[in-house]
């Protein structure tokens, strides 16, 4: 019997010696990470050096962030107290004195500093435990490009402020960061021999990136073009077989690691006005010349230009009023010259409310659908198609004035429509969700297409926006060596003034190559006057290097 309940009992110890060491084993091997790090969470006061962000990559997977070198320089004062040889090094280094370095080394806080490359390789040099050199990256740098696209990070929070960074927040945090920790015991005093720890918040988590269909190479062509240039404006480069955005740039810029300095400025730096709404001018008679084929194939007949045309008691002017007229002119002649008095008496001749259907099957007046991937734009505007029109409302309907307003990227649409033979394509600027690998997790980007004007329609006007190229208003651009390009040249009045002076905004609006379009760019230069003079150049530099390159 007593041998029984010996057994039993040694039984019963035996149980709970297993089941402890179980636990014991569960809680070291599964859970040792977790529950140390909450352990230290409990007694440790952190300062985070680094937030751990995904990228946004161009189409081709090149980082638009993240793209050069950081190097955080961490000094601890309890490890470097006694070695006044390190600390004098370390003062020479940093360009700061002895004393001052002790000054911010006294109150036993790690001191946290960002180094250049220059500095990290001298201080790595100095052989001491009590130096830590942190290698990361720059969410941004002067280099950067598409700024008003990604738009930029809060410095007290590091979450997205505006732009792809806002809008795909929650996808670019990686809830995981790297923090320097100061370990301290129950009376919050630090532990000797444990006074710092770096801890990385996040070795298992996944990185995801934000992939736009934006190409590095073309917007920095783009970019650069307009640095040289010092255009105040907006380009915008769509691919015309897609639909999709490749460059979308707005001038002047901002430093993105440091916006607070651009609130108050009057350069507009932070607006983005390739999606901000501009008067159109010329540029609407693309609409014209639509509308026009769609009421009859040809317009063969001769019109008088004089300069100007009278509608009551209001005259309107053309281009060439100075000059006493363009003489007579046809469909080819006033298109290729931008001869308002021609489209206007052919607009007088038809009913306005066709011109403004016709702009809104383009996309005019109405969003593009790039703010639901992340990229704010305008609608621009059109005057209500069930409105009544006096005959000045049709002059300048006709001539893209009064309430008719666009942004550029939707006129790098409407040019793209008319290059892909009457289809338009669904816009986009953001493709997919990617891993590091570059797998997509999610997909972005909406494909459909809708033919709003007939093929021949969208030849016969090809055919015009090549006569402006090669004999009229944007003859100053010559892309033959790389298969030549077609547009249209347009310079909106605003009813506002610059120093005494009409402010005229400028544009140039083409594809290229001619027989084989690849490309349509849209080029706004706020106050630039002629759009053959001042737009079309840009054009022709930004077409003809890409075209040079290969992209």
């Amino acid at each position: 019997m007593n041998i029984n309940k010996g057994i039993a009992i040694l039984f019963v110890f035996f149980t709970l010696f297993v089941l402890l060491a179980a636990r014991m084993f569960h809680l070291q091997a599964r859970e040792g990470r977790e529950l140390s790090r909450a352990a230290s969470a409990q007694r440790i006061t952190n300062i985070v050096i680094e937030k751990t962000r995904g990228d946004i990559l161009d189409r081709n997977g090149i980082p638009l962030t993240n793209r050069s070198p950081r190097f955080v320089l961490v000094l601890r004062p309890s490890t470097l107290a006694e070695d006044q040889d390190s600390l004098k090094n370390i003062s020479g280094v940093l360009g700061i004195s002895l004393q001052e370095l002790g000054e911010k080394l006294k109150e036993e806080k790690p001191l946290v500093m960002e180094i250049s490359e220059e500095t990290k390789h001298s201080i790595e040099s100095i052989k001491n435990p009590g130096i830590t050199i942190i290698n990361s990256f720059q969410r941004y740098d002067s280099d950067s490009v598409a700024r008003h696209v990604l738009g930029y990070v809060g410095k007290a929070d590091g979450n997205g402020e505006v732009g792809i960074e806002r809008s795909y927040n929650k996808t670019l945090s990686c809830n995981s960061c790297i923090m320097l920790g100061i370990i301290t015991d129950g009376w919050n005093n630090m532990l000797p021999g444990m006074g710092y720890r770096l801890i990385n918040t996040g070795r298992d988590s996944k990185k995801l990136n934000v992939k736009l269909t934006i190409d590095y190479h073309v917007q920095k062509i783009v970019e650069d073009v307009m640095d040289r240039n010092n255009v105040r404006g907006a380009i915008v480069v769509e691919d015309v077989n897609s639909g999709d955005i490749v460059a979308m740039a707005s001038k002047p810029d901002f430093d993105q690691n440091n916006v607070i300095q651009y609130l108050d400025s009057s350069g507009n730096e932070l607006f983005n006005k390739a999606v901000a709404s501009y008067n159109l001018g010329s540029i609407f008679k693309i609409i014209d010349a639509a509308v026009m084929f769609e009421v009859k194939n040809r317009w063969e007949e001769p019109y008088l230009c004089t300069g100007s045309i009278w509608i009551g008691d209001r005259e309107f002017k053309c281009y060439s009023y100075k000059d006493g007229g363009h003489g007579f002119v046809d469909l080819k002649g006033a298109f290729s010259l931008s001869c308002n008095t021609y489209f206007i008496n052919a607009a007088l001749g038809m009913e306005p409310a066709s011109l403004i259907e016709m702009a809104g099957r383009f996309g005019l007046g109405n969003y593009t659908g790039i703010g639901g991937q992340g990229v704010d734009e305008s609608s621009g505007n059109l005057p209500s198609i069930d409105a009544w029109f006096s005959g000045g409302d049709i002059a300048n309907i006709s001539i893209g004035q009064g309430e008719i307003m666009a942004t550029p990227l939707q006129v790098a649409d409407l040019v793209a429509t008319i290059a892909n033979g009457g289809v338009k394509n669904k816009v986009n600027i953001v493709d997919s969700i990617v891993d590091e690998l570059d797998r997509k997790v999610k997909n972005i980007r909406q494909k459909s297409s809708k033919r709003i004007i007939s093929k021949d329609v969208a030849n016969r006007i090809k055919e015009l926006m090549e006569s402006v190229v090669t004999e009229g208003t944007g003859t100053m651009i010559d892309l033959e060596e790389y298969g030549g390009a077609a547009g249209k040249t347009g310079s909106a009045e605003t009813g506002q003034y610059e120093g005494g002076e009409k402010v005229v905004h400028a544009w140039f609006a083409g594809y290229f190559p001619r027989n084989n379009p690849r490309y349509s760019v849209a080029v706004l230069v706020e106050n630039g006057k002629v759009g053959g003079k001042t737009a079309a150049p840009l054009f022709q530099e930004i077409a003809g290097e890409i075209m040079k390159k290969g992209y």
